[in-house]
């Protein structure tokens, strides 16, 4: 993902802008590609994990980001794209 940076707080975030009710104390978090595995995130509290791998792991191409929200047996896929630096900085200076 865009800066290659393990920031988990972002992803219970948008979790938590779902409108859902979730216990954050049931959720878990990792991200994993070609470069490897990170668990970031379990029972609602990050964990240590090695920024080392982290960064392969968010480097490469295609990263899945599983969240465990532990309130029953339902799954879901979503696909996403990270963008490019020149995007975002265009669009984070863009006022209207």
């Amino acid at each position: 993902m865009f800066g290659a940076d393990a920031n988990w707080g972002r992803v219970l975030c948008a979790i938590g802008y779902s409108g859902e009710r979730v216990d954050v104390n049931k959720v878990a978090l990792s991200f994993s590609s070609s470069a490897g595995e990170v668990e970031v995130c379990r029972n609602g509290r990050g964990m240590p994990f090695s920024e080392e791998l982290a960064k392969k792991v968010l480097s490469r191409e295609e990263i899945t980001i599983a969240v465990t929200l532990g309130d029953g047996g339902g799954a879901a896929t979503a696909y996403g794209c990270d963008l490019s630096y020149d995007y975002v900085r265009i669009n984070g200076d863009y006022r209207s």
